[in-house]
């Protein structure tokens, strides 16, 4: 079984709006409501589970009928933080998943990602027992000297990096039993860590699936903007 754990429990403060990012209406449809209809439409997802904001539950339960999103069978409360979300959604599945079932993590403001996208993860994660999205890095990367930080003298080669987002895919057993052990020993679970960089603390080998630029993350008004923009976009025919 592949169950999506959607990630919605942030406040969205730099987004500046009254109401969390996730659910600011975009032509009349939540922003967290576009992320959900992505799983919902692809065929290989069985369930989903929403980490959400405490007090929009019962709001994400009259949306998700409203948007017909009946593979929504959880919802959870979220944590303090990104890290503590992600396990209160791990940890709520105790019992309900089987140790061999694929988790498939991604962030609620993350709306655009592509149903290849998700097809590769569960089928890296399938083949390997993890995956990760991820995209070649096009820029260069320099560091910053440390007696000047105006200057550089070293870089980083580009052929060397990749850069990884949400949608990642954990079997149950694996996820759940490192996020115990990561709570246990406060091993990566602070500051800007996620799945993937705990479990890298933790020792585990993660495998590359496919990832796409279209699938950035909502976190300013200009992401908005240019969320619209894609919604909005024709696609030209000729385009290979």
């Amino acid at each position: 079984m592949n169950i999506a754990v959607i990630i919605a429990g942030g406040s969205g403060s730099r987004m500046g709006q009254d109401i969390p990012k996730q659910f600011i209406n975009v032509y009349d449809k939540p922003i967290l409501i576009y992320t959900l209809e992505s799983f919902q439409r692809h065929p290989q997802i069985d369930a989903i589970e929403v980490v959400c904001l405490d007090g929009w539950h019962d709001i994400l339960w009259a949306y998700a009928k409203q948007f017909n999103i009946s593979k929504l069978k959880w919802i959870v409360s979220g944590g303090k933080t990104g890290q503590e979300s992600i396990r209160n959604g791990v940890y709520n599945l105790e019992g309900k998943a089987n140790a061999d079932d694929n988790i498939i993590v991604h962030d609620g403001i993350r709306p655009l990602v592509e149903p290849s996208v998700l097809s590769d993860v569960i089928s890296k994660c399938n083949q390997f027992g993890n995956a990760v999205s991820s995209m070649p890095y096009n820029e260069q990367i320099f560091v910053i000297n440390e007696q000047d930080e105006s200057t550089t003298t070293q870089f980083i080669p580009r052929e060397t990096l990749r850069r990884v987002s949400t949608p990642q895919a954990y079997k149950f057993d694996l996820i759940d039993s490192k996020y115990h052990e990561a709570f246990e020993t406060e091993t990566g679970i602070y500051g800007s860590h996620y799945t993937n960089t705990m479990m890298v603390e933790l020792g585990v080998t993660l495998h590359f699936a496919a990832g796409s630029d279209k699938n950035f993350k909502l976190t300013t008004k200009d992401d908005l903007e240019l969320f619209k923009a894609y919604l909005k976009a024709d696609k030209d025919t000729w385009l290979k």
